[in-house]
């Protein structure tokens, strides 16, 4: 019976291997923590596996368009996922918001004082923001730098990031001594200072995912869009300070 049972476990164990599946997921740059974190928990629930590439949103849907091999994308906006479904590139019924971001001015001075006068005063040399062109908490931004009727005295301090990794880098190295940065990326950090942007400032970040043409048949890439909308992946959002509904 011991080895009937063996065996019957064995035989399971590679039915299993044999139904798993593995997609490649572009990942925008400030969700790069959370989405580590996301498809552990999916390859330890479904055996599937998770693949991820993190970059620029822009730079990405560039490299969707030129035919890369991505199955599942994670935006950090909602516009670049609705253009790949108007382009035939993506499942329309599939795209969804997944997680709505945050944006802070961060410095790696811990303690010091930040807000709205430390942009209007200007006491600094250098300023990051990622590439608005390419990275959506880029051109969020500007929208704030414009609205707090700044930008065009700061624009001379400005030094830009491909994406907002790159952002957060130029700040974390001293390249410069502040950032626009994706909550997310220093939620966790014991150092430094933030100030969370008025929501009121900028466009909402709303960040879509969606499923590409090239994952319509990839039973990994339909399950880990799955598990993204689940609990499991929701605790770990809400984790890294972003939002996981839509207001109405």
């Amino acid at each position: 019976m011991k080895r009937f049972l063996l065996a019957t476990f064995a035989l399971l164990s590679v039915t299993a291997a044999a139904h798993a599946d593995e997609t490649n997921v572009a990942v925008a740059a400030n969700f790069t923590a959370p989405a580590k974190e996301i498809a552990t928990a999916f390859e330890q629930k479904t055996g599937h596996k998770a693949i991820l590439s993190f970059g620029a949103t822009g730079q990405f849907f560039a490299q969707i368009k030129q035919d890369a091999p991505f199955t599942v994308f994670l935006a950090a906006d909602d516009e670049t996922p609705r253009k790949a479904v108007e382009e035939g590139l993506a499942v329309p019924e599939s795209r969804f918001t997944y997680a709505v971001g945050r944006l802070v001015l961060w410095t790696k001075a811990s303690g010091a004082p930040l807000g709205e006068d430390t942009l209007r005063k200007g006491a600094f040399e250098k300023i990051a923001i990622a590439n608005p062109a390419t990275a959506p908490y880029g051109a969020a931004a500007v929208q704030a730098m414009k609205k707090m009727g700044v930008h065009d005295a700061l624009q001379p301090k400005i030094v830009q990031g491909n994406s907002i990794a790159q952002t957060f880098q130029f700040a974390d190295t001293g390249a410069a001594e502040l950032a626009f940065v994706a909550l997310s990326q220093v939620i966790a950090k014991p150092d430094g200072t933030r100030w969370p942007v008025p929501e009121t400032l900028h466009d909402p970040i709303f960040q879509d995912a969606v499923l590409l043409k090239k994952g319509a048949g990839n039973e990994a890439a339909k399950a880990f869009l799955a598990f993204l909308k689940g609990p499991e992946a929701a605790a770990v959002i809400s984790k890294y300070g972003y939002g996981t509904k839509v207001p109405n």
